[in-house]
């Protein structure tokens, strides 16, 4: 009797801990359930197939952009000097890596078209609503940086007038971390441009090309010109040179810092600096992923299509930049307009003013061109429960998603009225480059998950049948035999073909190789000198983290891939897209403290969002509430039951 009552109450006790752990269980649950999502029946095949040149030809116009007219001065001139060219290079490696990741997914799923759904179907709801929510930042921040450029290119153009009215008025009330002075005419030319978008009207293909075409002559016309008025000198400076213009302008207060002369003047540190500044001027190639459906055959021509547009772009860049830091001195640039007060410096004056018009033109197509994507990834969310469902409202009549519309013109106007070019340059490098290394990471992980088929031609009840399979498989089952046998699986699988075992090794694997990576990055963006001089503690500390690094890249690269066969697949898995992760993560670390703070304030909000309406409104969890169907009775069935002691 007395035994009886010992159980029932150590019964009794272990009650609420297992509820505690069953509800968390069900918590987390909830962050990693996928959408069962397969294309919808009417949509319409393209009448005009995308080829690979038509291909590059979009990602080259959707690429180019603001970069290359008001970044270029800006970064040459504080931050790389010269070697602004090695920067760009830098930061189309990092494009190159980051669209090798993104071909294979956009070719596994070429119907979805979006980052945000891929990682719904393959990774989870929690996965899919960061990804989305950087998306939503960096689209909003590349219109705000857009029309903050068109508005510095109209103001230079007659004079900053503007500029030294609104200065003077509002520059002493203005908080150090904001712009020096509202500027109420981008905001105007967002919400004007945001009204015109209410109102139905669609992105013009011809309008585009005409854009494109011009944005292409005046490249041309600018680099022709710098290499026939540029100087060579202007690579080697030296401190005298800096001295002897100083003294002989009375504007000495608006020159940079000189830095250490030469070609580098900011050393490498600057390079990396400049090039995660740079990465901005690429944005833009991932867009070729969303016409994958319209593409014949995609798992050759996207791939080719983004290294054609990276190089394309690179191309461009590394000759606006050079043209540039040849014709002025960089110390001498003006970064709000750098190339029509560099042909005013060489003696072309007229030719200035047909290069602001021609730039003014590109950048208000750019400016139109950047707020289409932003409500439809709003809309996608809202529809999905993710986002307060109100967003998802679309007018009768012209089927334009008026909230999301309006809501997104709104910030974009907001943070083009209040933060400097450069302050949103920093925010957008920041958002894409997470998005690009989670992408990565995702191509990492679901190489290695057993039966993660997401090919369109999959159907929701071909998943049904195969979970009791997956429950019954006797390696999932097998009883644990110590230690020793699980240190033995990390280099010798028991099976060619990956179990549920082996993807959770790669999962760990792969979360303990990005925080190695960060703390690396972390090591050598703030103490590169002493690491590379040999400093015993932190050189140490390096080589420790490549040897731990290297070893745990050792164990996935043992682990088996699904055997599936893949339209197009990332070359060198796993070194690859790890190379990637570590890349955009060593570029984050070159971001400065006040935009972390920005970006950390952005998070906190969708997170509050999230957790506090998506988690609860979700398609999904509606769906998990349903009254049971024969998919949960297969799973209850091969559920243990708690309740036989």
């Amino acid at each position: 009797m007395a035994l009886c009552l010992v159980s029932s109450a150590d019964h009794s006790s272990s009650t609420p801990s297992r509820m505690r752990c069953q509800e968390l269980r069900q918590f987390g649950q909830k962050l990693v359930r996928r959408r069962l999502l397969e294309p919808t029946n009417d949509s319409k095949s393209p009448t005009a197939p995308l080829n690979t040149l038509k291909l590059v030809a979009f990602g080259v116009a959707s690429t180019l952009g603001a970069g290359v007219y008001i970044l270029v001065g800006e970064v040459a001139m504080f931050i790389a000097g010269p070697a602004i060219i090695i920067s760009f290079l830098v930061a189309a490696v990092s494009s190159v890596l980051s669209g090798l990741c993104y071909a294979e997914f956009g070719t596994q799923v070429s119907w979805t078209g979006s980052a945000y759904l891929y990682s719904y179907i393959s990774m989870g709801e929690l996965w899919a609503f960061i990804t989305a929510w950087n998306l939503i930042l960096s689209y909003v921040i590349g219109t705000g940086s857009v029309a903050r450029a068109w508005s510095i290119a109209f103001d230079s153009l007659i004079g900053n007038h503007i500029f030294q009215a609104l200065e003077g008025t509002f520059s002493p009330y203005m908080p150090y971390y904001l712009a020096k002075y509202p500027d109420f005419l981008a905001l105007s030319l967002v919400l004007l441009l945001t009204g015109v978008l209410v109102l139905g009207v669609r992105e013009s293909v011809l309008v585009g090309k005409i854009s494109t075409g011009i944005n292409l002559l005046v490249l041309s016309f600018i680099i022709l010109s710098g290499f026939i008025k540029g100087d060579l000198h202007n690579w080697k400076l030296t401190e005298q040179d800096y001295t002897l213009n100083t003294s002989e302008s009375s504007d000495i207060y608006s020159l940079g810092p000189l830095g250490s002369g030469g070609f580098v003047p900011f050393n490498y540190d600057g390079i990396l600096h400049g090039a995660a500044l740079c990465f901005y001027s690429f944005v833009g190639f991932d867009d070729i992923v969303t016409k994958g459906e319209e593409a014949p055959n995609p798992h050759r021509s996207i791939p080719i299509s983004i290294m054609s547009t990276v190089f394309i772009c690179f191309l461009a860049y590394f000759g606006v930049s050079a043209t540039l830091t040849l014709m002025v001195p960089y110390y001498q640039i003006q970064p709000d307009s750098p190339f029509p007060q560099a042909f005013l410096h060489v003696g072309w004056g007229p030719a200035r003013y047909v290069v602001a018009v021609g730039i003014l033109c590109f950048l208000l197509y750019r400016l139109q061109s950047s707020l289409f994507p932003v409500p439809q990834v709003i809309q996608e969310m809202a529809e999905d429960g993710l986002l307060f469902r109100g967003l998802a409202r679309t007018h009768a009549r012209t089927k334009t998603p008026i909230m999301a519309t309006v809501s997104s013109g709104i910030l974009a106007g907001i943070m083009a009225l209040l933060f400097e070019f450069s302050n949103l340059v920093d925010l957008m490098s920041i958002g894409h480059l997470l998005v690009y290394s989670l992408v990565a990471f995702f191509v990492l992980v679901l190489r290695y998950q057993p039966d993660c088929n997401l090919s369109k031609n999959e159907k929701i009840e071909d998943k049904i049948q195969m979970m009791p399979l997956v429950k019954e498989n006797p390696l999932d089952s097998e009883p644990e035999a110590g230690s020793s046998k699980t240190l033995k699986s990390l280099w010798l699988p028991v099976s060619t073909t990956p179990t549920q075992k082996s993807a959770q090794i790669v999962y760990g694997c792969a979360f303990l190789l990005v925080l190695l990576l960060i703390i690396l990055s972390l090591v050598l963006a703030q103490w590169p000198s002493q690491v590379f001089s040999g400093d015993p503690v932190l050189t140490t500390v390096a080589v420790l983290l490549l040897l731990l690094i290297t070893g745990v890249m050792a164990i996935i690269w043992r682990q088996p891939q699904d055997p599936t066969p893949l339209h197009f697949k990332v070359p060198a898995l796993p070194v690859l897209p790890l190379v990637s992760i570590f890349v955009n993560i060593y570029l984050l670390m070159q971001m400065n403290t006040g935009t972390w703070v920005l970006f950390g304030i952005w998070m906190v909000i969708g997170f509050a969002i999230y957790f506090g309406y998506g988690i609860r409104h979700s398609l999904e969890e509606n769906n998990d509430q349903q009254p049971p169907d024969s998919t949960s009775q297969m799973l209850d069935q091969n559920m243990p039951n708690d309740e036989s002691g």
